[in-house]
């Protein structure tokens, strides 16, 4: 049974930092893509992130507009976990933040490519 579990969200001032983390079981970690979304309320689900497996020697990253510069995504495949980094944090951030699987290295930032979901965890950005 394939399980994702996101931690590390919480109540932030603008400008500050938090690193959300992902922790995978029940899948063989090295070969999907991980991908990072958010949902605010009253709004759809919106990419994030993504970092692909190593293709040759290289790992791919994508960022949505909106967070590059501020984000960074990564992962250590011996511990089957993905993170995100996130600096600079603005209130237009706050929202549910949902680590992703897929076994696609294109189109990342297409939320039906994904095949696994965590259950989420909450970013609060106050003024």
């Amino acid at each position: 049974q394939v399980q994702l579990v996101e931690s590390g969200g919480g109540l932030v001032e603008a400008g500050g930092s938090l690193r959300l983390d992902c922790a995978a079981s029940g899948l063989t970690f090295g070969s999907y893509s991980m991908g990072w979304f958010r949902q605010a309320p009253g709004k759809e689900r919106e990419f994030v992130a993504a970092i692909t497996w190593i293709v040759g020697k290289t790992r791919y990253l994508d960022y949505a507009d909106s967070v590059k510069g501020r984000f960074t995504a990564s992962r250590d495949d011996a511990k089957n976990t993905v993170y995100l980094q996130m600096n600079s944090l603005k209130p237009e951030d706050t929202a549910g933040y949902y680590c992703a699987a897929t076994r696609e290295l294109r189109n990342l930032a297409d939320d039906k490519k994904y095949v696994f979901w965590g259950q989420g965890t909450q970013v609060t950005v106050s003024s």
